[in-house]
């Protein structure tokens, strides 16, 4: 006979555990600066931001194939072209580096199109498959979440006055939007 005080090797008497809700992580966002707008540009720096909050950088040494350098372009990510032959890395060993640091991870873009053509173009020179995901932020985002994205983006960017990296921003940007929309609901 099982002991009345136990129900499948359960303790009956003991309290209840109190649930402990934990503030949400933040998800891997990713962001790629290219040499231009369109056809012909190329990846020229990835960063990322892990959960924990950890940042990752990489400048893309160009590869012999890429020359399309877009004025318009580098005045928005104020890269000098010179900067990336001289520290940036071989397109194998950033694609090697996110595939180690990224291993089997989803990971989010707010410019999901562009990044997506541009890490395809990364991985494809560098002759690795990709081996994590990349997703839309926007899969993220319930609508009051979406409605306030951009307009939290634009508040953030005015506030650190572009002191932090756009992945180091973006995952600001989801954390209060997060906040704000928990403030709207309560």
């Amino acid at each position: 006979m099982a002991n009345s005080g136990t129900l499948l090797g359960l303790r009956r008497d003991c309290a209840p555990m109190s649930v402990v809700s934990e503030p949400p992580r933040a998800p891997v966002v990713i962001d790629v600066e290219a040499s231009g707008f369109g056809r012909g540009s190329y990846p020229i720096e990835v960063g990322l931001v892990l959960e924990d909050g950890t940042p990752h950088c990489f400048l893309v040494r160009p590869h012999d194939e890429w020359t399309h350098w877009d004025e318009a372009a580098a005045k928005v990510h104020k890269i000098p072209l010179e900067a990336l032959f001289q520290r940036g890395l071989p397109v194998t060993t950033v694609a090697e580096r996110l595939n180690e640091i990224l291993d089997a991870r989803t990971v989010y873009s707010d410019g999901w199109s562009f990044d997506r053509t541009w890490l395809a173009l990364l991985f494809e020179f560098a002759g690795r498959l990709q081996r994590f995901k990349l997703e839309s932020v926007r899969a993220l985002l319930n609508e009051a979440q979406a409605e306030i994205w951009h307009p939290t983006v634009d508040a953030v960017t005015t506030e650190l006055a572009l002191a932090l990296a756009d992945t180091e921003r973006h995952d600001i940007v989801y954390q209060r939007s997060i906040d704000l929309n928990q403030l709207k609901h309560r």
